[in-house]
């Protein structure tokens, strides 16, 4: 090889490194500078209600006033006998009468030229919905859409309500309900005072990331006149209840009966013959029939709020409301005991009046009758709470729940 030749080699070798080098070095430049990661992306189909949108359009609504499933279908080219076979052979999964004003559905189509219906969704409640198929194998299935739940905690001071204390502060004023019927047996919710305060632990439930309602309360402390009362929700052997920070329960037992009587005269009916109107009319209690002068008793805790005498019927009565929950009336009574007035505070088994025969009774009995919510209902189905502490193998677990929530709540 003459001395040209190596010249021209040696020259092509210099030239190859140095554009190497050089290349080398500003790619290492760059990745030192940014790491570029090359990831395949998954294309996620989208869903509703568990169904793929990748050939269907979706046609939203809200069920109107009066409206049924036929009304919507129908409108949607779904034939009537389809629309009969759902309502008639998928009742076990949900019946259509229970279609209600203001929920949501959807209605999903083909993407063809008669947009042919495909499935129709019900949403039953913001997290369950039902879904109707409804070409070739026609059915029905229920679902349940994904619930997140968050632990929040709130606080106020009562200035006229409960319920106007919870606007105040932006809470769901459905909090005033659950907290009422916690301490139903513990606090007059009708003899609030100004200043008392509240402390709530409580779960807000949210579904497609919004707002849809509120969830268990967890712990809670109510204050009057700076005694607190505390409750912690604990589940024993399967089932939740509300205890003090002791493990005492906070619900309260009924006495079995108001008195010790002979025999029951009359029971509890919306039809009953009335031997002295000799009519048939509601009897919306129960009749005991005892001695005259027989000792009756308060059935709980709880406020004299009625006392007076009806001529033509339940002559000298007593009104007792228990809590926000149950009221109870005594009827018939020969007089009252001493002091029993309206506003007057009587305990459980206290001694109120005694029977006899006053306002339209053809003999000596007391009647009693129990209503809940303001409605009356039979005193015998009456269901005690069970008004149990916590047991004594559940005691370190209840225990465990006091130390996380208590400080929370005082901190608040």
């Amino acid at each position: 090889m003459n001395k040209k030749n190596k010249k021209y080699i040696y020259l092509f070798f210099l030239f190859f490194s140095i554009v190497f080098f050089s290349c080398h070095n500003r790619k290492e430049g760059q990745l030192k500078g940014k790491v570029v990661l090359k990831t395949e992306q998954k294309v996620i189909p989208k869903t509703v209600y568990g169904i793929y949108l990748d050939s269907l359009q979706v046609k939203k609504g809200t069920i109107k006033r009066n409206q049924h499933l036929s009304d919507i279908l129908l409108k949607y080219g779904v034939k009537y006998a389809t629309i009969d076979y759902l309502a008639r052979y998928t009742k076990y999964v949900f019946d259509v009468r229970r279609i209600k004003r203001g929920h949501d559905y959807a209605v999903f189509c083909k993407k063809d030229s008669l947009a042919t219906p495909v499935w129709f969704a019900y949403q039953i409640s913001p997290s369950r919905y039902v879904l109707y198929h409804l070409i070739d194998s026609v059915y029905a299935k229920q679902g349940n859409k994904p619930v997140e739940r968050k632990l929040v905690a709130t606080q106020g001071t009562i200035k006229s309500s409960l319920w106007n204390a919870m606007i105040a502060q932006h809470n769901d004023p459905e909090l005033a309900v659950k907290l009422s019927d916690i301490y139903a047996w513990t606090i007059d919710f009708f003899e609030l005072r100004k200043g008392n305060q509240y402390k709530v632990i409580y779960q807000k439930v949210y579904v497609d990331h919004h707002y849809a309602g509120l969830g268990k309360v967890e712990a809670a402390d109510f204050i009057q006149k700076n005694v607190h009362h505390y409750a912690f929700y604990f589940v024993q052997k399967g089932k939740g209840d509300y205890f003090d920070e002791k493990g005492n329960s906070l619900e309260r037992t009924f006495l079995k009966a108001p008195l010790k009587f002979r025999y029951i005269s009359s029971r509890f009916s919306n039809h009953r013959w009335h031997p002295i109107l000799k009519i048939y009319r509601p009897h919306h209690g129960v009749d005991y029939a005892a001695a005259e002068g027989t000792p009756v008793h308060s059935l709980g805790d709880g406020v004299v709020i009625g006392k007076g005498y009806q001529r033509n019927g339940a002559g000298n009565y007593l009104k007792i409301r228990h809590n926000s929950i149950y009221t109870t009336q005594y009827a018939h009574l020969s007089r009252f005991a001493r002091g029993i007035r309206v506003g007057v505070h009587v305990k459980q088994g206290q001694l109120i009046g005694y029977v006899g025969h006053t306002g339209l009774a053809t003999g000596p009995h007391l009647d009693f009758r129990v209503f809940k919510y303001g409605r009356a209902i039979n005193p015998l189905a009456l269901k005690s709470p069970p008004a149990k502490p916590v047991m004594a193998q559940y005691r370190p677990a209840f225990d465990s729940i006091v130390r996380r929530y208590m400080p929370v709540l005082d901190s608040l």
